[in-house]
């Protein structure tokens, strides 16, 4: 099973215009995802899908792969679908492009999602919610899934009704995707659902037709996404204290896609 991660970079930003070439640690924010996700040991490559030139100067002078899309998609799965039609590739894996502390072993969860599991179209992450505070918090996502792990629903409401810290678990949703070629071509062919318009959250679109998307539980998840500005020092400061824990999450050689 050949798996290639394709990380989704758009210059354009609402909240936060450039922010893939936000300087980090002194290395622009997308050379960190990039670095991380070549350290997952299930990949077999990794290339950034981008609009926008400077993005792909700047990959291709850290030593990255990178390819130039349209300006027009909507989302970073619809970047992926236009990816995906020239990679050799079984099994496409979304990583987001702000996400430069996430972890190499999550991304190697999903792969071997789908090597266990290959009726799936799509194989995500979700961990153990601990707390009331995050089960009430909109902007986590929540989801709940049948007896064999497939996604039932996710939610930015509190789902499953009733739950509370120690009574039972509650899963919080990371968002990383890994599709079947085929998958992931069909979904981008499909129009914006109802739920998902609802919701703001594109996963549904899969469930709202048809498409079964296995849930893989990891025990914690430690990475930590920018959003805004203010978020470049709190990643850092991250970064500074697993260093001096012997943790170093800076940049290592990187690896062509393709």
């Amino acid at each position: 099973m050949r798996a290639v991660v394709v990380i989704p970079a758009r210059y354009a930003s609402t909240r936060f215009p450039g922010k893939p070439l936000a300087m980090l640690m002194g290395k622009p924010l997308i050379q960190h995802v990039y670095a991380r996700a070549c350290e997952a040991k299930k990949v077999d490559s990794v290339v950034v899908a981008t609009d926008d030139m400077r993005i792909m100067e700047a990959v291709r002078k850290f030593g990255g792969d990178c390819v130039l899309t349209h300006s027009r998609h909507r989302s970073g799965s619809d970047r992926l679908g236009e990816v995906a039609g020239a990679l050799d590739a079984d099994v496409v894996i979304n990583v987001q492009g702000d996400e430069p502390l996430i972890e190499p072993g999550v991304i190697d969860a999903v792969v071997e999602g789908h090597a266990g599991d290959q009726g799936s179209d799509i194989v995500t992450v979700a961990v153990p919610i601990l707390s009331d505070r995050d089960y009430a918090d909109r902007h986590i996502v929540k989801v709940v899934t049948d007896k064999r792990g497939y996604a039932l629903y996710f939610s930015r409401a509190a789902i499953p009704y009733g739950w509370s810290a120690g009574s039972g678990e509650a899963l919080r949703h990371i968002g990383i995707y890994g599709y079947s070629r085929a998958a992931l071509l069909k979904f981008v062919s499909l129009p914006v659902g109802e739920l998902e318009q609802t919701e703001d959250l594109e996963q549904l679109r899969a469930l709202e037709n048809g498409m079964r998307i296995l849930v893989v539980k990891v025990d914690e998840f430690k990475g930590m996404g920018v959003d805004t500005p203010e978020d470049i020092s709190k990643v850092e400061e991250l970064m500074k204290e697993r260093k001096a824990r012997g943790e170093d999450p800076a940049p290592r050689e990187v690896k062509g896609g393709g």
